[in-house]
Formats: C-alpha cells, sequence, structure tokens
C-alpha cells in the first residue's frame, strides 16, 4: 500500500444541556450558521458552521454537570484575532477579566467559556 493516512477535518462535539439554547449562543452571539439539527424543534445533536470550522452540539442530560469533570477547551486558530475580539466584545460575551494578550508561547489570543463551560479560546501566531 502506497498511500498514507491524511488528517483532513476535525469535528469537535460539545456537551451541552440545551441544544436550542447552545444554537442561540453560537449563532446569534458568535456568528456561526446552523449546518444541520437531528430535529428542527427539539434537537438533541447539531453542528454550527462559521468559515473554517464546524462544531458539533450533543445535548447531555443535566445530571451530568453535576459531576466534577473539566468540559472541553478548544483552541481555535484565528485570522485578525483584533477584528475577532471586537466583534465579540459588542456581543458581551466575554467574562469581565477576557482579556486580548499576548503569551509567553507565541501567540495573540483570548479565551471565554460558552453557556455550558466548554472553554473557546481563539488565537494566532505572533
Amino acid at each position: 500500500m502506497s498511500e498514507k493516512g491524511y488528517l483532513h477535518q476535525i469535528h469537535p462535539v460539545l456537551p451541552v444541556k440545551d441544544v436550542v439554547e447552545a444554537l442561540d449562543f453560537y449563532v446569534n452571539r458568535l456568528g456561526f450558521k446552523i449546518g444541520f439539527a437531528d430535529d428542527s424543534k427539539k434537537p438533541t445533536y447539531a453542528g454550527v458552521l462559521r468559515d473554517g470550522i464546524e462544531i458539533h452540539l450533543q445535548w447531555h442530560d443535566a445530571e451530568e454537570w453535576d459531576l466534577a469533570i473539566d468540559r472541553p477547551m478548544l483552541r481555535i486558530v484565528t485570522q485578525y484575532i483584533d477584528a475577532l475580539y471586537q466583534e465579540y466584545a459588542e456581543k458581551e460575551v466575554f467574562h469581565e477579566h477576557t482579556l486580548l494578550r499576548e503569551t509567553a508561547w507565541g501567540t495573540r489570543e483570548f479565551g471565554f467559556f460558552d453557556p455550558f463551560k466548554n472553554g473557546l479560546t481563539f488565537y494566532r501566531d505572533v
């Protein structure tokens, strides 16, 4: 066999308590579009798209949030980081301590949590 496996894309699946609420946040606050949903009225699984990325949102029972586990943290490579930071600042998605900063590891980045405590960090190399 002369072909080698090639990794093409990744579609992370984030746990959420309410897919409709998650869709509202990702579409109306973060500028994503709905790519698909398994049900038009009460979805339990859906995908959102923006530019070159796709994130899936999957319903999980609220009791699971009682467990002391870490939620996923996504690091999303971004062009025009300053413009994106300004866009999200105007949508009031940040915690009061969210900053756009340069890091010791050579990135310019900012991060925050969605309503279900999934971490989103947007960055570019400096």
